[in-house]
């Protein structure tokens, strides 16, 4: 079904979804719960269908114990997605994941069911192009920070499977190899760039709009818009949200103290 999504229609955030079902079970904890670890024990046996979903792998946490990643996409279908998704000319974007790919800006979808009912879902990376769910919400290509900041935790939860030596071309066909933490801290840093000044002192999630960068009363006013445009940053849609938005602190804090380590 992934390559399904990628390749044969709509590239879009619903292949991407996969890759966040993912979490790592350490070896003690699974000790410590009988139960659970009797019930593995028989899955692992008896069904061996799910063992392509399940890796046991030495903890990069607790002195190299056991531990096992339990995850939807295997190991070649993680690096199928990845090439997609680190594609600057599909969803990678200079400020994260766009929730559409930029392939469609000049590949349109086209779904057609009769002669005269054609729908049409192309790359809109700002305000929403179509009366949908009101007009007001678009997921054809905006970048959703809520849906970035989980992808980011699980390339983490990848990475202490998989560990320093499993690398993936970011972005694709750039020649630079990263492991799968590089990855995530490298999604961060675009993420971030949306709130930080450039040269010129302006944000990207301010867009056009210059009284943020030249009045001493608006320079340090930062707005948690809803969502941002999938090429400039620009914010859009309510400019309040401190719910999922809000989570870019995070990302800013780790950078902050990555950067005081160096």
């Amino acid at each position: 079904m992934i390559e399904f999504w990628f390749s044969s229609t709509a590239r879009s955030l619903v292949g991407v979804m996969p890759i966040i079902a993912v979490s790592v079970l350490e070896g003690k904890r699974i000790d410590s719960l009988p139960g659970f670890r009797k019930r593995l024990k028989w899955f692992l046996q008896y069904k061996p269908s799910l063992r392509q979903h399940i890796k046991q792998h030495k903890s990069t946490h607790h002195d190299g114990c056991d531990a096992f990643l339990l995850a939807i996409p295997s190991e070649e279908r993680l690096r199928r997605m990845l090439t997609y998704i680190l594609d600057e000319e599909e969803f990678l974007s200079e400020y994260g994941l766009r929730s559409l790919s930029k392939y469609h800006e000049k590949h349109p979808y086209v779904f057609e069911k009769g002669s005269e009912n054609e729908k049409c879902v192309t790359y809109s990376p700002g305000e929403s192009t179509t009366g949908m769910f009101g007009g007001n919400s678009n997921w054809r290509g905006p970048i959703w920070l809520c849906i970035n900041y989980l992808v980011i935790e699980a390339l983490e939860r990848y990475y202490h499977s998989y560990g320093n030596d499993w690398k993936i071309e970011c972005p694709t066909r750039s020649g630079k190899m990263m492991n799968l933490l590089e990855v995530s801290e490298e999604l961060a840093r675009r993420l971030v760039k949306i709130f930080l000044r450039d040269e010129n002192g302006k944000r990207p999630l301010n867009g056009d709009e210059t009284i943020y960068a030249t009045d001493p009363h608006f320079r340090d006013l930062v707005l948690f818009y809803e969502y941002f445009h999938g090429d400039t940053g620009r914010g859009i849609g309510a400019n309040h949200q401190t719910g999922w938005t809000a989570l870019i602190i995070d990302h800013i804090e780790s950078i902050a103290k990555a950067r005081k380590d160096e």
